[in-house]
């Protein structure tokens, strides 16, 4: 069907395509606002995902090791991505239908003002060339009805015996002129008749039927574009499907990837200490105390009354065991039995010398239980191994600079190269002195690992080095193989040590305030300034001389006194160390 059959409804046409332009305009409406529901949508899912993304703290990484908390981080990045298949869907329906309906609009807008102006025009035209036709047939009737009446007029002065010659012939010219009036006007009306038909026909079947032609032409159009737009829709959607599902895939996968069984051994990892169950409580035997004498009873009851106040607490048990209450007989177990069997994770005291040079912590890790300080210092030698290779991998860089430079001098000068080299030696040898110390802390925490087939026999040797070293450093006379503060330990090492059960063993604060002065092992020449800041150093100037008054425990700090009043700690690289022959051999180091 053809529009050209509504030559009368010129009106209704014009009334039907303003709707279907504002048709469009509610379907763009339409896909603007699904686009802004898309942008938000994505926009609320990858703040979803940002919110649970891990931290970058010590518990997330912690988290990590874990099955299910790396699915679930698998789950927010494949979240972010389908996330961003939404935004892609916006940004197509943005693209590919807004804009471009938008621009549409603004042409058909313009193509159908300029086809109903054509109509209008076309319409008026022929409705002049009507009126022109009109006014020419209205004088050509008006003529011939005047050219009448003059010609009765003349017949009649004619036909009058009474009327002057004159009269007549007056009458006869009048009637003439109105004959020749209406001859004319007869001419005007023809040839306004002949043009009127054939510009209408020419308006209603040519000039109409093109209008109308092009108004179905746009009509066609605008309908088959928002058939196109409705396809794209729909189109836009299904292009991102597959990354959608390779989404939905990723996060099957990451729930797939769960095994409860690696978080259980995971978890057992990191909690795992290394100590070893306590042994069997052994039988006391209360019977045998009724067959004492009452003066046996006063006299051991006297002697316990003496030795209680060499106990500073009470015994530490099991974590597992609920009764807190002690037997006689397990105050006086052996110092192997209370290091095996009464461990705890209470953290120890810090070492006087950590203290005094400014520590926040302990280096060795021996506030940890045994398992975990072996993976602590494990980890830290492995860090250390690959900051050395770094410098390795730097210094045969420059060493390969230096090479090219000494081959071609005009690309640089060899000798610029050299501070830097010297610099990473430097380091290197300081990170390589690293790796001993921890490597030293490492053999000491696996060689103290308790075993069930060595347990009683590195309890012994426990219980000897213990008791041998009540002078040592504190971080030997204070701590448990694990590491941690034991007061019992100080109470049986004081009853071996001492006999007399009414001298008790000074207090750890005294070690602070009333340490005794310690004797002069040798001499140092200080190499470099150090300005000494933290808390248990002392600053020293470049050529100073100080005496050695603790040597380098293999932590890198070296014990020095100016006067009697002023002593403290100085890094040992930065002197050198001249000790007396009777303290350690006649030995000099850098």
């Amino acid at each position: 069907m053809s529009f050209l059959s509504l030559q009368d409804q010129f009106d209704n046409l014009e009334k039907h395509t303003q709707w279907g332009i504002e048709f469009v305009e509610k379907y763009t409406k339409f896909v603007k606002e699904r686009s802004e529901i898309e942008t938000n949508y994505a926009k609320q899912i990858r703040n979803l995902s940002k919110k649970y993304q891990p931290k970058k703290n010590s518990r997330e990484e912690e988290e990590s090791k874990y099955t299910f908390c790396r699915a679930f981080l698998m789950t927010l990045n494949e979240l972010n991505d389908y996330a961003g298949q939404h935004e892609v869907i916006a940004e197509n329906l943005t693209s590919q239908i807004i804009t471009e309906l938008t621009r549409y609009l603004q042409d058909l807008k313009t193509e159908r003002k300029s086809h109903f102006h054509d109509g209008r025009k076309a319409q008026q035209h022929i409705e002049s060339s009507w009126k022109q036709l009109e006014a020419s047939k209205r004088r050509f009737e008006r003529d011939c009805k005047e050219a009448d009446r003059a010609q009765q007029y003349f017949e009649k002065m004619d036909a009058d015996i009474n009327v002057t010659k004159a009269d007549v012939e007056k009458a006869r010219q009048q009637a003439q002129m109105r004959h020749q009036m209406a001859s004319d006007s007869k001419s005007d009306y023809s040839s306004y008749l002949q043009k009127f038909n054939q510009e209408q026909n020419d308006h209603y079947y040519t000039i109409i039927p093109n209008i109308f032609q092009k108004l179905q032409d746009m009509e066609e159009k605008r309908i088959e574009r928002l058939g196109v737009c409705m396809k794209t829709f729909s189109e836009v959607d299904r292009q991102v499907l597959p990354i959608v599902g390779q989404c939905l895939d990723g996060m099957t996968k990451a729930a797939e990837s769960i095994e409860p069984k690696t978080d259980s051994k995971q978890v057992v990892e990191s909690y795992k200490s290394g100590f070893e169950p306590p042994g069997d409580v052994e039988f006391e035997d209360y019977g045998q105390a009724m067959k004492r004498t009452v003066s046996e009873n006063s006299l051991s009851n006297a002697r316990e009354g003496k030795e209680k106040p060499t106990s500073k607490s009470k015994g530490k048990l099991w974590p597992f065991i609920k009764n807190k209450n002690k037997s006689p007989k397990q105050q006086k177990e052996p110092l192997s039995h209370r290091l095996n069997d009464f461990m705890t994770s209470k953290p120890k005291m810090h070492c006087l010398r950590s203290l005094r040079r400014g520590g926040s912590g302990p280096e060795d890790f021996s506030h940890l239980p045994p398992e975990q300080r072996r993976k602590k210092l494990q980890g830290k030698i492995d860090e250390l191994n690959k900051d050395i290779q770094k410098e390795m991998d730097q210094r045969d860089a420059l060493t390969k600079m230096k090479d090219v430079y000494v081959k071609n001098p005009q690309m640089g000068d060899p000798a610029s190269v050299d501070p830097r080299l010297s610099e990473i030696s430097q380091n290197i040898e300081k990170l390589q002195s690293e790796v001993q110390k921890f490597e030293g802390w490492l053999a000491e925490v696996e060689e103290r690992m308790p075993s069930k087939s060595d347990t009683h026999r590195r309890s012994g040797f426990y219980e000897t080095q213990n008791s041998t070293t009540v002078s040592n450093n504190c971080a030997q006379d204070r701590e448990s193989p694990d590491g941690s503060y034991t007061e019992e330990q100080n109470s049986e090492i004081q009853v071996k040590a001492n006999p007399n059960p009414t001298s008790t063993t000074p207090e750890f604060d005294d070690e602070f305030d009333d340490e005794e002065t310690l004797p002069t092992i040798g001499t140092c020449k200080a190499l470099y300034p150090f300005e000494g800041h933290n808390e248990g150093t002392i600053a020293v100037a470049e050529g100073e001389l100080l005496y050695v008054i603790e040597e380098d425990k293999g932590d890198g700090w070296t014990r020095v006194r100016r006067n009697e009043d002023e002593e403290g700690y100085v890094p040992t690289s930065y002197i050198e160390v001249l000790l007396e022959t009777n303290a350690k051999g006649a030995m000099t180091y850098i």
